[in-house]
C-alpha cells in the first residue's frame, strides 16, 4: 500500500489489489481525521475574473485550478488540504484526460493526488465551459 506524508487532517493511500493510479493523478483511499474541518468548494470552472473561457481545454482545466486555489485560499488552505475532487469534463477523452493529469501534475507536484470521480458530461453550465471541478480539503483543528 502506498501512503502519502500528507497533512495530519488525512492520509491518502492505494492498497495493494488495487492498480496505480497515479498516472492518472488520483489515489484511491482518503482517511479523514474525525477532528478535521472540512471544507466544501464549489464546483470551479475554468472562466477568469471577468467570466472570459477559452476555448482551449487546458487553458480552462489551469484556471479551473487556480479559481480553487482562490477559493481554498479564502479559508486558509490550500491544494494539498483538498483529499477529494470530482471531475465533470464536457466530450471526454483519453486527450483531454492526459491534459488534466499534466494540469494536476503541475498544481500538486510530487504530492499524492486526491481521490477522485471523473465524470463525462454533455454540458455544463455555461456555454463553451469544458470543465468543473468541486473539491473537499480538510484542515488540522
Amino acid at each position: 500500500m502506498t501512503l502519502a506524508s500528507t497533512p495530519s487532517a488525512f492520509e491518502l493511500s492505494n492498497p495493494q489489489g488495487l492498480y496505480d493510479p497515479s498516472t492518472n493523478a488520483y489515489s484511491h483511499v482518503a482517511a479523514v481525521s474525525p477532528q478535521a474541518r472540512l471544507l466544501y468548494i464549489a464546483g470551479q470552472g475554468g472562466e477568469d475574473i471577468e467570466g472570459r473561457l477559452s476555448a482551449v481545454f487546458a487553458e480552462q482545466a489551469r484556471q479551473a485550478l487556480i479559481n480553487l486555489q482562490t477559493a481554498l485560499r479564502s479559508r486558509g488552505a490550500a491544494l494539498e488540504d483538498v483529499f477529494k475532487l470530482t471531475l465533470l469534463i464536457v466530450d471526454h477523452s483519453e486527450e483531454k484526460l492526459r491534459q488534466w493529469v499534466a494540469e494536476a501534475d503541475r498544481a500538486w507536484g510530487l504530492h499524492m493526488k486526491p481521490t477522485c470521480t471523473l465524470i463525462p458530461v454533455p454540458r455544463l453550465a455555461l456555454d463553451g465551459m469544458q470543465i468543473e471541478i468541486e473539491a473537499t480539503a480538510a484542515l488540522s483543528t
